[in-house]
């Protein structure tokens, strides 16, 4: 049995919570408001952001940190993936804890590539925007860190409760630029969890690694057949140019499928019919 904390136990969090409760292992969801949390969770109310309510438990074996901004600022981002590192690991040395693993849930937002080009762990991370730069520089200060710590930098998170873009072609809103081909990275919230559950048990565990599914399709190509799958009429095309600081890239999971792990949705037409299918079981 495992003693694990889990740092902003929200919608990631809180799902890999559940898992590991069920499997017996001791939990604690960390957040600032932590009720229902999940079954099998003990709740730790407190705010990465103000150490001075950060009163974590001892003798962890592992940290999992899944906390989210929540504002899309430069100053909220800060606070949560800088900050609210630094705060947590002062407390877990107050503790004089020896954990075995520290894993942060990163993005691929720190990669600024625009052209379709094939990133991996060993690419170039020179982010544009505020939220790739505080994440990069969030990393820096964890695998700065003497304790093991592994960052797994995770696509775009989409599952149950999640499913805006399966409502925006319901609606008929969604549009796909024409002559403009942007891809996009994608991951389902059961691979999230399974992938890092998967990095807890792993003997020998690098330092990072991309989660992502294995098909960094178009924008257009899974509008188009969530479109045909809900039976609706498919995007309206319109003529527009992708902006400058537009991302677009592919990113490669061979790492993580190196290291063992198998996803369960490996791509996202597995991934969004799951997610149709308990809509229509709900």
């Amino acid at each position: 049995m495992a003693r694990v904390l889990i740092a902003g136990c929200g919608y990631v969090g809180s799902a890999v919570g559940i898992r590991l409760a069920a499997e017996g292992h001791l939990v604690w969801g960390l957040r600032r408001k932590p009720q229902d949390l999940g079954r099998g969770i003990q709740p730790v109310r407190a705010d990465l952001t103000k150490p001075e309510t950060l009163d974590v438990p001892g003798q962890l074996d592992f940290v999992i940190y899944t906390a989210a901004a929540d504002r899309n600022e430069g100053r909220a981002y800060r606070a949560i993936y800088i900050d609210g590192i630094v705060n947590l690991i002062e407390a877990l040395k107050r503790k004089e804890t020896t954990i075995r693993r520290f894993l942060f849930t990163s993005s691929t937002a720190v990669y600024s590539q625009s052209s379709g080009e094939w990133v991996d762990e060993e690419s170039s991370t020179e982010p544009r925007h505020f939220s790739g730069q505080r994440l990069l520089e969030g990393e820096r200060v964890l695998l700065n860190e003497a304790f093991p710590s592994t960052v797994l930098r995770l696509g775009g998170i989409y599952g149950p409760g999640r499913a805006r873009l399966i409502e925006c072609v319901r609606r008929g809103e969604a549009v796909c630029p024409e002559k403009v081909r942007t891809y996009s990275n994608r991951i389902h919230l059961e691979d999230c969890v399974g992938a890092l559950h998967h990095l807890m048990n792993l003997q020998t565990c690098q330092s990072l690694y991309l989660a992502v599914d294995h098909d960094p399709a178009g924008r257009c190509e899974v509008l188009r057949w969530i479109a045909q799958r809900l039976g609706v009429p498919p995007p309206h095309k319109v003529e527009t140019t992708v902006p400058e600081n537009r991302a677009s890239k592919r990113c490669r999971n061979t790492r993580l499928i190196c290291s063992g792990y198998a996803f369960r949705y490996p791509t996202f037409r597995e991934g969004y019919e799951a997610v149709l299918r308990d809509e229509n079981h709900a």
